[in-house]
């Protein structure tokens, strides 16, 4: 209702108009331009407009020195410097020969000019540093206008910051002139490793035990040769001078080499490892059927992408629904920002005028009695903002514009989670698959989850929503207090932070298995959260095996992916391969491609696993379930494949029944 975004697109002069705005008088002048830009103390105060001094739309920045007095001195004998200079005075005026003391007292010209160009749409001195030595068009000083000479570096003070913003902007373009010319082969380089990650998910139901075991066995080979190695110093620096002094007899020392040449330190390594290599072992020996369940849900969770490949591109759909949500988020944010009113306030030249920053209104200003009592002041815009009870809750207004926003992604989330969850369901509770899966299940599943959740899922998407604004806003108070003494305040937010953090995690973790259960039986979210929660507590140490090999498994694929295909984006874009040396695009920084590629794949295979680990967990909760409720007979076959039926010596009998009751009719017959 009060935003105007024009507020944020363009520039706004002193008189509260738009630079470059399209139908007005400054259409063709789209650049703000500063009269005395040494007024202003440091480029935030730049772009928020409250620089003390005049601004103009102008339609391009200044490129030469000059000041009014030398310009004043040039007019009598060559006209054309006035023409250039008065591109930059205020509007109409056209008086050359008016003393330079009133000009400057009324402001109507500035004192000086410098070589500036256009950044952020605003004139900034054109700073170049030759040979370490800061220069504007090659010279070290200038005047000032007023009589004096100044250094460039004043103009550096001036502009705090904004040298390094011009040359970034210069690299911007250099890295903009690269994806130019080497787009076709990042999207090349994409496609493949999203074709490696298709491949990676189908064969994972082949190769899942012999990556995880080959990983264990290199693990506890590595392990193995450290204690060898370990015991082999150990011994060597038997009878060596010094050897035996313990560690604390010699302190903390910088140098950590000098810890190397104790033998209590190889001990201890050595035991460490011992220790390591026991818990392992340890472990594969008692969770070793666990670990064959985890590995056996892995291959089945690979064989339901391959029956319902059509999962693997519903993140698409959840990025397009992100994407609505963060343009929604970001639209309203900047009609609140820009909502303000045009603030006026007194600007004077005179240094005891009382009544400079106080604020006026343009069209009364002429008749106060300001003007006479601080000769030359002027009502200028400073900023957009406001006095009334609206303008005062405008930050509570974003804050609870940004807590809409984490409500609609959270929701957009858990919608893609419990769709797919409804579809790998399917799967499962097939008894014959795939014959028995019914048609396009992931559409299916989708629109059971708007039809029949949608309440369910926007309630689980606010709890935690609750949760993250609450974390953002210690976030904000930890930022606030950072220069505070007070060491009790820091402590106890530092412990609050990390509090809800864990609690973030927790309801992620429960919410995610709420869905599921959602999607499998049609329960509210409370009772499908405290379904799964239960589910999942009588078969914890199941939980946390195949949550950690699941983990594993999808983060070694990631590596892997992205690693070969970065590789193989090194070898290409630096022309180390010679058969397509030619084909290789001139690059600025062959670099940008290349982090472009490693984390394009990476993301690629992030989204392709994040479907693969929720068809895992859906896989896992259904095994539970069906493990729980039924008993292999007729009426309550085991619905989980014959893999996990061998791992768990469990048998449907259904057809040794049918067997016996063809036999006694058989009997019966004769």
């Amino acid at each position: 209702m009060h935003g105007d975004p024009r507020k944020v697109v363009y520039p706004t002069d002193s008189y509260g108009q738009f630079c470059g705005h399209q139908g007005t008088s400054n259409a063709n002048k789209a650049i703000l331009f500063y009269f005395n830009i040494l007024q202003c103390a440091n480029p935030a105060v730049l772009i928020n407009l409250q620089c003390p001094t005049t601004q103009l739309c102008v339609s391009k920045c200044p490129d030469r020195f000059a000041t009014y007095i030398d310009m004043q001195y040039s007019y009598g004998w060559d006209k054309s410097h006035w023409e250039y200079y008065k591109q930059f005075c205020k509007p109409g005026f056209n008086n050359p020969d008016k003393p330079v003391a009133q000009v400057l007292r009324d402001e109507d010209c500035p004192s000086m000019i410098v070589p500036s160009r256009p950044f952020l749409q605003r004139c900034f001195p054109d700073f170049i540093t030759r040979n370490g030595t800061l220069t504007v068009a090659n010279k070290t000083s200038f005047k000032d206008g007023n009589g004096k000479t100044r250094s460039v570096a004043d103009l550096r003070d001036a502009a705090n910051g904004i040298t390094s913003l011009l040359d970034a902007k210069e690299v911007g373009t250099k890295i903009f002139e690269d994806y130019a010319s080497s787009w076709f082969w990042i999207l090349i380089g994409l496609v493949i490793s999203m074709l490696v990650s298709l491949l990676f998910i189908l064969l994972l139901r082949f190769t899942a035990g012999v990556l995880f075991w080959l990983v264990i066995f290199g693990v506890i080979a590595a392990v193995g040769y450290g204690i060898w190695h370990c015991y082999w110093e150990y011994s060597s620096l038997k009878g060596k001078p010094d050897s035996d002094v313990t560690i604390s007899d010699i302190g903390f020392q910088t140098d950590f080499r000098v810890y190397l040449q104790l033998r209590q330190t190889w001990l201890i390594f050595m035991i460490s490892l011992a220790v390591t290599e026991g818990i392992i072992i340890l472990m594969l020996i008692f969770l070793r059927n666990r670990v064959r369940i985890a590995i056996a849900l892995l291959k089945e969770g690979s064989k339901a992408i391959g029956c319902i490949m059509s999962t693997l591109f519903y993140p698409i759909i959840t990025f397009l629904l992100l994407a609505l949500c963060i343009a929604y988020w970001a639209v309203t944010a900047v009609f609140l920002a820009s909502s303000g009113d045009a603030v006026y306030k007194v600007m004077s030249t005179l240094p005891d005028c009382k009544y400079t920053n106080i604020t006026c209104d343009p069209k009364t200003f002429g008749q106060s009695n300001v003007t006479k009592l601080c000769q030359g002041s002027q009502c200028t815009f400073a900023f957009y903002g406001g006095e009334s009870w609206y303008h005062r809750y405008i930050f509570a207004f974003q804050l609870c514009n940004l807590f809409i926003f984490l409500w609609l992604v959270n929701f957009t989330i858990a919608l893609g989670q419990c769709t797919l969850a409804g579809a790998f369901a399917s799967y499962y509770w097939a008894l014959r698959k795939p014959a028995d899966i019914p048609p396009c299940p992931l559409a299916s599943s989708f629109g059971r989850a708007l039809r029949y959740h949608t309440g369910s899922i926007a309630f689980g998407a606010l709890i935690l929503s609750v949760v993250q604004f609450i974390r953002i806003i210690l976030e904000y108070l930890d930022h606030k207090l950072k220069g505070a003494h007070n060491a009790f305040a820091r402590f106890l937010l530092c412990c609050l932070k990390c509090c809800f953090w864990c609690l973030e995690h927790f309801i992620k973790f429960m919410n995610r298995n709420a869905y599921i259960m959602m999607a499998i039986y049609g329960k509210n979210f409370c009772v499908s959260a405290r379904d799964a929660f239960f589910l999942l507590m009588r078969n914890v140490m199941r939980v946390a095996v195949l949550d950690k090999v699941t983990d594993f498994l999808l983060f070694l694929g990631k590596l892997l992916i992205s690693g070969s295909i970065g590789v193989l984006a090194f070898f290409f874009f630096t022309r180390r391969i010679p058969v397509i040396q030619e084909e290789v695009p001139s690059l600025n920084y062959y670099w940008v491609p290349l982090l472009t590629v490693i984390f394009g794949s990476y993301m690629i295979a992030h989204g392709f696993f994040n479907v693969y680990a929720m068809c895992v967990d859906t896989l896992f909760l259904c095994f539970l379930s069906d493990l729980e409720k039924n008993d292999g007979s007729a009426s309550r076959p085991y619905y989980m494949g014959s893999s996990l039926r061998s791992i768990l010596n469990k048998k449907n009998h259904r057809r040794q029944e049918e067997k016996q009751r063809g036999g006694k009719r058989d009997r019966k017959g004769h």
